[in-house]
């Protein structure tokens, strides 16, 4: 009888499947997860279909090593499989680097510690005390807490606990182990929803049911209530038996989401994330195989989840820039999970007030259903924008803040009500340098300026995150006391709001500053209740979050986004700024908002003064449309990288030459890329434009496999689809 072989996929840099003997009575199928050796080390490793598998010359069988063992983990689904197989082919990666996404099994630490609760005897305590009293009212239920949690409830010190359990009158008992999500009620807490609510949730409810792919645009106004409405899109999914993914820009930042969840089915979904530790993702992965865990919530790499039985997406924000993953395997977060709904045969859902270019051609074109929500829950307006034009009533010298609009600050807080001053640069100010010489602070690493961070008293390269203090003299000249911070960050537009009005509650809301995400959910929490009269923030205010006390929001520089030859910048600071005027007049008070710019007349500015969404749309592409930029063509980035300029320069020409001669697509460059230099590499760049019905990625497997080879440290990065062009 001939030797069984299997082919497994490992997690590596590798596009193949490596041919394993399978031992005797070991029985696979695709999806399994085993363990095989490789070189002196044991990997886990994923049985892959043999008709997806690389081609090659067949190796003997006397040659081949043998899998170790099966491992007791639930088989990755056949829709993950297909997608892993499709990103691969789609983004050029290796195929091992896009199942490494996937495979999270075996991360756990260890055995988690042993969960012990507390419930009375009936035995009465030997002494009594007011805490004890205040224990035992709190244990009278009968329910068993923990330790940790009957104290918290009752007020009291956990030795008070101890001290019962040792009298008698309480009893410790061994708790079974706490599930990575309690399920969640579909039937909780059901909303009342207004009509255009209610016909979207319907459309969205029918499409779970029908337990089909099909792609909803859920298009809402800023506060009209998008997330309410998807959650019963949600509860159908969970009533139906099926699992739920909601995807968000940045899950650790969004508590408000997961309150607003809670407040609606009863429980918290699970969390997928950076900041949920190792032991907690095992624990959600595990459960979400075997379909305990019915709803999670997550960043991008939650799509990567072997869910059981997928019945709904739901991708929040869908015009994030959050979603593009930019190094290792890029792909767009948004598009692939558009992908795994078609492959899982279930409806995904894109929500946005200011949607993608490419999905707002998609839902005109009729690929995407629309689901309107053209005006706020409870009736409330959507503010209004003015223009400051700076030619004409900028601020003094030295000062950021328009005379007008800080009128208008004092006038909100007479009121009582809150203001937002938005201004997307992080840090005290993004430039420093000697008035003796005019030398500039830059990072030793990258073609980048040195951002000034006065809070920490550092200087701080925002690509390679390299810091340094900030000398007391010029390092070029040596004079002292000579430099200066050159335009406003957040930190100095803080400053300013304490100079121009002392009484003020001022914070700084920025995703750099110390003490992580909890300090940063405790102070969006502030700002909430209204413990914060003035907030001075960066895109991170952008994201979603509700302040009912907000009736002004001032943008003190408009400009910044527009001025980087991005072909997608005027999309992105209309979506950006349309996306922070929209936090102001969402309770009691009408909302007000002031654009800052230098450009009046520019499209974006006029589109954003006269709330007109669908001429800036109706512009933006037209003007892609006619240049073939996406969704109207496709380009693709090259990014050759090296220690040394002249051999990055010179592998980029080589690799221009070599390009395959096809009619309609052009390469441009090479050319230094707009960031020449990072992390101590030289970069030079090429793009590639093609017709949008062109098959880009064969296209450059082609060319790849005719390209000059790639010696040394020389580095070539493949990035279909590129959203940033530095």
């Amino acid at each position: 009888m001939s030797p069984r072989t299997v082919d497994v996929l490992l997690p590596l840099g590798l596009d193949a499947a490596y041919s394993y003997l399978l031992p005797e009575g070991m029985e696979v199928s695709p999806g399994d997860l085993v363990h095989v050796p490789l070189g002196t080390k044991s990997v886990i490793g994923a049985v892959w279909p043999r008709t997806q598998a690389a081609g090659g010359k067949a190796v003997e069988a006397g040659k081949l090593k043998a899998v170790k063992a099966k491992l007791d983990y639930v088989p990755l689904p056949p829709d993950l499989i297909r997608l892993i197989d499709w990103m691969a082919d789609y983004t050029l990666a290796p195929r091992g680097m896009v199942l490494r996404m996937a495979l999270r099994h075996g991360e756990s630490p260890g055995a988690a510690r042993e969960r012990v609760g507390v419930r009375l005897t009936g035995t009465a305590p030997a002494r009594m005390t007011a805490a004890r009293a205040r224990l035992l009212d709190t244990l009278a239920d009968g329910f068993v807490r923990g330790k940790t949690e009957a104290a918290r409830e009752a007020g009291v010190s956990p030795s008070v606990v101890d001290g019962l359990v040792d009298d008698g009158t309480l009893e410790a008992v061994v708790l079974p182990p706490e599930p990575a999500a309690y399920p969640p009620d579909p039937d909780h807490a059901v909303p009342e929803l207004s009509q255009p609510q209610s016909e979207a949730a319907a459309a969205m409810v029918a499409a779970v049911k029908a337990k089909a792919f099909a792609v909803h645009l859920l298009d809402g106004v800023t506060g009209s209530g998008k997330t309410e409405t998807y959650f019963e899109a949600v509860a159908e999914a969970i009533r139906a038996g099926k699992q739920a993914l909601i995807l968000l820009p940045e899950i650790a930042l969004t508590q408000a989401f997961l309150d607003r969840f809670t407040e609606r089915f009863g429980v918290k979904p699970a969390e997928w994330h950076s900041g949920v530790s190792t032991r907690r993702r095992a624990k959600v992965l595990n459960e979400v195989a075997s379909g305990a865990v019915k709803v999670v919530a997550g960043a991008r790499s939650a799509l990567f989840l072997p869910f059981r039985d997928l019945g709904l997406i739901i991708v929040d924000e869908e015009h994030d820039p959050a979603y593009k993953q930019e190094d290792g395997v890029c792909y767009h977060a948004r598009d692939m999970a558009v992908v795994r709904a078609r492959l899982a045969s279930a409806p995904i859902v894109l929500a946005s007030a200011t949607p993608s270019i490419e999905t707002e051609v998609n839902a005109r074109r009729g690929r995407y259903r629309r689901l309107a929500l053209p005006v706020r829950f409870g009736g409330a307006k959507v503010p209004g924008l003015s223009p400051i034009d700076l030619r004409k009533e900028g601020p003094p010298r030295g000062r950021w803040i328009a005379p007008r609009l800080e009128a208008e600050i004092n006038t909100t807080l007479e009121a009582g009500e809150q203001a937002l001053l938005f201004l997307n640069r992080r840090g005290y100010a993004p430039l420093t340098l000697c008035r003796s010489c005019g030398h500039r602070m830059r990072c030793p690493s990258c073609t980048a300026w040195l951002v000034e961070h006065r809070f920490r008293r550092r200087l701080t390269c925002h690509h390679c995150g390299y810091q340094a203090p900030v000398p007391e003299k010029c390092p070029a000249c040596d004079a002292p006391d000579s430099l200066v911070p050159v335009g406003p960050g957040v930190e100095r537009l803080q400053e300013e709001v304490q100079t121009l009005f002392p009484n003020a509650r001022a914070l700084v809301l920025s995703s750099d500053l110390l003490g992580g995400v909890e300090r940063m959910r405790a102070e969006l929490d502030a700002v909430a209740k209204g413990d914060v009269d003035v907030v001075v923030g960066t895109q991170l205010v952008a994201k979603g979050h509700n302040f009912p006390g907000l009736a002004l929001v001032g943008v003190v520089d408009a400009d910044v986004g527009l001025g980087h030859g991005d072909p997608r910048a005027a999309e992105r600071t209309f979506q950006l700024v349309h996306q922070v005027a929209g936090r102001a007049g969402r309770g009691k008070a009408e909302g007000r908002g002031f654009i800052q710019t230098h450009m009046p007349e520019h499209p974006v500015m006029r589109a954003l003064v006269t709330g007109d969404r669908d001429a800036f749309y109706d512009v933006e592409i037209a003007s892609r449309e006619e240049a073939h930029l996406p969704p109207f063509g496709r380009m693709a980035a090259l990014i050759v990288s090296a220690s040394e300029a002249h051999v990055a320069e010179g592998h980029a020409r080589r690799l221009a030459t070599s390009a395959p001669i096809v009619p309609d697509v052009r390469i441009l460059g090479p050319a230094e890329a707009p960031l020449a230099i990072l992390r101590g590499r030289h970069r030079w760049r090429l793009l590639v434009r093609s017709p949008r019905n062109f098959d880009l990625p064969a296209y450059l497997r082609e060319w790849r496999a005719v390209a000059p080879k790639v010696t040394g440290n020389i580095k070539v990065a493949i990035d279909v689809d590129p959203q940033s062009f530095l």
